[in-house]
């Protein structure tokens, strides 16, 4: 059965995601971040993580470099997703943020983060699928992600 962009867009929705940002810094070393639920494991040995960025995205360079930090965000951090997921120059002094591994900037108060460098690169039509190594994790006890679902933030607590 035939379908359009907007109809597959609306099935996807349908699966619940977690909300991350990804970081990493561009070749002049200022940072750079964006939105992204398009986020998995791999692989466990090695661990391997990927995420997709559409190829349209001005950022894409910057993250097909060396190293980038996922960024898993907790349920009160949707400003946070907001921010980054703009098209508009962030604001970096507004969010609260810390050099981590050659200086990508790795996000407060998230419930985990994964510094990763990149394994590879893949085509994956009109995004670009980046495999990544990680190399070091942090993952805070208690607290509830923030998911998106169906279009719209939610949280567990909304039956989501």
């Amino acid at each position: 059965m035939p379908f359009d962009e907007r109809t597959f867009r609306k099935a996807m929705g349908c699966f619940a995601t977690g909300v991350t940002v990804v970081t990493t810094v561009d070749a002049g070393g200022a940072p750079v971040g964006v939105t992204v639920n398009s986020f998995t494991s791999v692989s466990l040995d090695p661990p391997l993580v990927l995420f997709c960025l559409d190829k349209r995205s001005s950022a894409l360079p910057a993250f097909s470099r060396g190293r980038f930090v996922i960024n898993i965000l907790r349920e009160d951090q949707k400003e946070v997703s907001i921010a980054f997921a703009s098209r508009e120059g962030k604001n970096w002094s507004e969010i609260g943020w810390h050099k981590g591994t050659d200086d990508v900037p790795v996000l407060d108060h998230c419930l985990a983060h994964f510094d990763c460098s990149v394994q590879s690169v893949v085509d994956g039509g009109d995004h670009t699928i980046i495999i990544g190594r990680v190399e070091h994790l942090d993952a805070q006890a208690g607290g509830q992600p923030l998911l998106y679902y169906r279009g719209a933030y939610a949280t567990l607590k909304d039956g989501a």
